[in-house]
This record gives C-alpha cells, sequence and structure tokens, in this order.
C-alpha cells in the first residue's frame, strides 16, 4: 500500500520533514523552505529515480517540525541526521555540503574565513549556512564589524611579516584593520575582539548586547565620546540583524515527537515518580571474565534513542578481583564527579544493569560525587526496577513502553561492555 500524500496536511511553513516506514522507523530526513511544496515535488514528479521510488515505496507516515526560517531548518535538519543517522540519508549522501564560518583560534592572531569542511585542527567553527552565494561578503563584514583582520598572512605577534609583504596592504593603510601585521595590537588585546563576534555566531546577541551596553556606559562615565558612539552604533546594527541569527535550540518535545518516544518517556516518569520527564538516560554496566581485565560501560540515551556521541568507556582502576558492585561504584564515581568538575549537565536518570546491590554501591558513589539526578537499576533475572532505599520492586508488565526503553538501554550498555572488554583481552593476548 503506498503512502495517500495530501497536499492541505502540511503547511506553506520552513521546516523539517521526517519519513517513516510501517515500524514507524525515521528512514529519511529533509529540510524545506516551503514543506507543502518540497513534499508534494516527491509525489508529483513521475520520473523519480530509484533510490526516491523505493524511498516513496517503504513510506508509511511523515511528521515535520516548523522552523522560522530555511537556515534553521537546515540546523535542526543536521541534529536530527546526527541523532537518528536514517538509512536513505546515509545512503543518498551527494557531495554537497554547506558553508560553515571558521576561526583559526591557535594562532596569536586568529583569522576568520568560511569553509566547507570541519576538522579537528584547534578552530571554531560556526553554521553551516544554506546561502553559500552570499557567506564571502558576509565574511568580510564580519571581519570589518568586529575588527579581525582581512589578510590570510601566517606571522605570530614574536614573529611579524616583513614590510615588503605588507607595504601595499589596501586595509592597513585606510585603518579597516587593527593591523597586528605591525605591532598596533597585542595578541591579547586582539584576542578580546573575538569574544564578540563568537557570541554572535554562537546566537547569543543578546548577551552581546548587554557586554556593549557595559562597554558603552563605561567609555562615557571616562569621557571616552567617539569609543561609546561607536558601541552606540554597533548596539543599532546588531539589535537591527539579531532576527536573522535567531535559530531556536531544537526542544526536547520537538525530539521526543521526531523520535515517537514521548509516551515511553511519560511512562517512565509516571512510574518512577521523576520531577521531570527523563529525557536523557546513562546506563552503566560492568564486564569481565572472572575479574580479569574488567571494564565499564556507559550509553547515553537521548529522547528514547541512543546518542553514540555519549558513549564512554572505562577501564577499571581501582578494584581487584571480582568484585562487579565495586566496579560500578568506581565507574559511577569517576563519571559524574568530571560531570560536576567540568560543569556539565547531569543525566535525568542513570539505569544501573544489576539488582539492589549493585544499585545500593553505585547510589553512594553518586552520592558521595554530591550529584543528585535520579537512579535505578534493572535486574535481567526478573525484569524488575529496583529504586534506592527501598525494600519494594517495580514489576512493569511485559507490554509497557517505560520497561521496553528500559531493557533498551540496559541491553545496549551490556553490548557495548561486553565488545570493550573482548576488544581489551584480544589487545592484551596480542
Amino acid at each position: 500500500m503506498t503512502f495517500n500524500f495530501q497536499n492541505s496536511a502540511f503547511p506553506s511553513s520552513p521546516g523539517v520533514y521526517l519519513m517513516r516506514d510501517g515500524s514507524g522507523k525515521i528512514i529519511y530526513i529533509g529540510k524545506a523552505k516551503n514543506l507543502r511544496n518540497r513534499l508534494g515535488s516527491y509525489f508529483k514528479n513521475k520520473n523519480n529515480d530509484y533510490k526516491t521510488f523505493y524511498l516513496l515505496k517503504t513510506l508509511k507516515h511523515i511528521d515535520y517540525i516548523l522552523a522560522v526560517s530555511e537556515r534553521e531548518a537546515l540546523v535542526i535538519e543536521r541534529e536530527l541526521i546526527h541523532k537518528f543517522q536514517p538509512f536513505y540519508n546515509r545512503m543518498w549522501k551527494d557531495d554537497k555540503s554547506y558553508p560553515l564560518i571558521k576561526i583559526s583560534d591557535k594562532e596569536d592572531f586568529p583569522r576568520v574565513s568560511s569553509t566547507r569542511k570541519r576538522i579537528k585542527d584547534g578552530s571554531s567553527y560556526y553554521g553551516p549556512y544554506p546561502n553559500s552565494g552570499d557567506m564571502g561578503r558576509f565574511v568580510r563584514w564580519l571581519r570589518g564589524f568586529f575588527g579581525i583582520r582581512q589578510c590570510n598572512l601566517n606571522f605570530t605577534g614574536q614573529l611579524l611579516p616583513k614590510e615588503d609583504k605588507i607595504k601595499t596592504c589596501f586595509y592597513l593603510h585606510t585603518n579597516k584593520c587593527p593591523a597586528p601585521c605591525v605591532g598596533k595590537v597585542s595578541v591579547s588585546e586582539y584576542k578580546k575582539s573575538l569574544r564578540p563576534l563568537k557570541l554572535l555566531l554562537n546566537r547569543k546577541s543578546k548577551s552581546l548586547l548587554v557586554l556593549w551596553q557595559k562597554q558603552m556606559k563605561d567609555a562615557s562615565a571616562k569621557l571616552e565620546f567617539e569609543k561609546a558612539a561607536s558601541l552606540r552604533d554597533k548596539l543599532k546594527t546588531i539589535g537591527a540583524i539579531s532576527e536573522r541569527f535567531s535559530v531556536r535550540e531544537l526542544k526536547a518535545d520537538d525530539l521526543l515527537y521526531a523520535t515517537g518516544e514521548k509516551d515511553a518517556l511519560l511512562e517512565l516518569k509516571t512510574v518512577l515518580k521523576l520531577n521531570k520527564l527523563p529525557y536523557i538516560i546513562e546506563g552503566i554496566d560492568i564486564s569481565n571474565l572472572q575479574g580479569t581485565h574488567p571494564v565499564g560501560s556507559l550509553v547515553r540515551f537521548v529522547a528514547g534513542k541512543a546518542d553514540k556521541s555519549g558513549y564512554r568507556r572505562y577501564g577499571i582502576k581501582s578494584v581487584l578481583g571480582q568484585n562487579d558492585v565495586a566496579m560500578i561504584a568506581e565507574v559511577v564515581r569517576r563519571r559524574y564527579l568530571k560531570l560536576i568538575k567540568e560543569k556539565n549537565s547531569l543525566p535525568d536518570l542513570i539505569l544501573i544493569d544489576g539488582g539492589p546491590a549493585q544499585l545500593s554501591f553505585a547510589y553512594n558513589a553518586l552520592k558521595d560525587t554530591g550529584a543528585k539526578c535520579p537512579i535505578i537499576s534493572l535486574a535481567k533475572r526478573n525484569e524488575e526496577v529496583f529504586l534506592p532505599e527501598s525494600q519494594n520492586s517495580i514489576k512493569l508488565k511485559r507490554s509497557s513502553l517505560a520497561l521496553q526503553l528500559l531493557q533498551r538501554v540496559r541491553d545496549e550498555a551490556h553490548r557495548f561492555a561486553v565488545a570493550f572488554h573482548r576488544a581489551r583481552r584480544e589487545k592484551i593476548a596480542t
């Protein structure tokens, strides 16, 4: 049975569409400037290529998330594709990549440029931006507005370029550049100018306005009227264009709607009497063979789906012999002490693979870290859920969506731990 597309069911607005198969699994994610027109084009075209033909043959349902602009739709699309890795997005990759803005932070005098590749070189990357035609003009405007050098010369604060390299520079002679090449600005002063730029690119225009308002008042108090007037003009400019950079963060409800896991999380919240929806769940397990080469694993589920970028592996350091409960305590202690130290957010729920003993050790270790988040365990024998400091377990029906979600988290933590343990044994054996 083919999908019955109804044009009127979709708005003529920017957004992201999620195509699902008969089981509800997301098979393709796309963005659109006009959802109605884009989705309609799939069904109007009689000469679809074979990939589109099979996509439509598999398609059974379409969800969508509205966006305020095409750029916001692009950001949401990329985030969802990264999280869910739909089959047709992986299969259907083309060579098209959207431009990014790059700040070369490792340099004494960082440059701002556009690129289509994100590499691990210590630089900061922002985007992607859907309109590549305007990117060059936009980058040049950013440099001028925020006082960033326009050239691509390689030099440091200790080793400035030779005079013949810069004597004909238009930006130097027209004062349109801070001119670090001739020592007019120090490394620390130059890098201060990057802070407001990064606030803008991080879509924190409100923080930028607050920063410049304070600097403008300070300048006025010191009778630095030229500086105050310059900041006033910049405030007007940022205030006028801030809407163009307004890309909302994808809300939890949007992702839950996209994944179809909202009912499971709502049930879990109810049965565990949690204060909020367990949007982020972390599962922990241990793997060892008679106490040898013990390892711990941590998996992370976001909106009910595995988020492999949040997986972590632990080689057990402080426990000798076959003492699984102490090993679990070590993993809990290391994980959540680190999150607190780095001021990262805690999960909404921690799931331990095991029964009351495993949970007790994990709970006490969590208390030692000072982390305050709910923690439970799931015992495989009777699929019972245990709560800290409680004599009674919770027994959910096998058909319970909440139980099925906990089982997926528990089983994935176990799989990940066993795979790591096997790889470690093989490595030691060789």
